[in-house]
């Protein structure tokens, strides 16, 4: 796919995503990144860090007022994202969310004249006191696999300012935007 290709992906994801209210807002400096990982070349082996016996992850399945609290810590706006019929995968220390993403079906879009089933994880955080182990970025690779084992074409990272750190999965940033728009 070319720039365009992408533009009209974005376009397609996000209808107005200029207009609101919160994006005309941030400062011009603000620069964030649209990343893409085409699923047919997805290797898990790409990365990989030991983390324990005491790590484990999986859908979570328990009360969605502590979820909600966890997210919180991360970014106090989100909670509202995280509801009883979102798909979250999380990453648990000791059975407690070390961090924590939505598994998002963005659903069906035409890019580069074909049709691609789009999804990807979002909202993905890890509480301050668990950062810097690898559990994040190792539920990020999970979730990905998830998403090629039920058939998605591409994984598809909205609104980041963190693309090095998904480079280590291989995503590509494709496009970056500020208030103004796509740059």
């Amino acid at each position: 796919m070319i720039k365009q290709d992408y533009i009209e992906l974005f376009q397609s994801l996000h209808p107005g995503f200029f207009e609101k209210d919160g994006i005309r807002d941030m400062p011009e400096e603000y620069v964030f990144d649209e990343m893409i990982l085409p699923l047919g070349e997805f290797d898990p082996r790409k990365y990989g860090k030991w983390l324990g016996d005491n790590i484990s992850f999986g859908f979570f399945e328990d009360n969605l007022k502590d979820l909600q609290a966890a997210v919180e810590k991360v970014d106090e706006d989100w909670p509202q994202y995280f509801k009883e019929t979102t798909r979250v995968y999380c990453g648990y220390l000791d059975g407690k969310i070390a961090s924590f993403c939505t598994v998002d079906d963005l659903g069906l879009h035409s890019a580069g004249g074909q049709v691609i089933k789009v999804g990807g994880p979002g909202c993905v955080g890890t509480l301050p006191e668990y950062r810097d182990k690898g559990i994040g970025l190792t539920m990020v690779k999970r979730v990905t696999q998830i998403l090629k084992d039920e058939g998605f074409d591409y994984s598809y990272i909205h609104y980041t300012y963190v693309a090095d750190w998904y480079k280590k999965l291989g995503y590509k940033t494709v496009l970056q935007w500020n208030r103004n728009g796509v740059l």
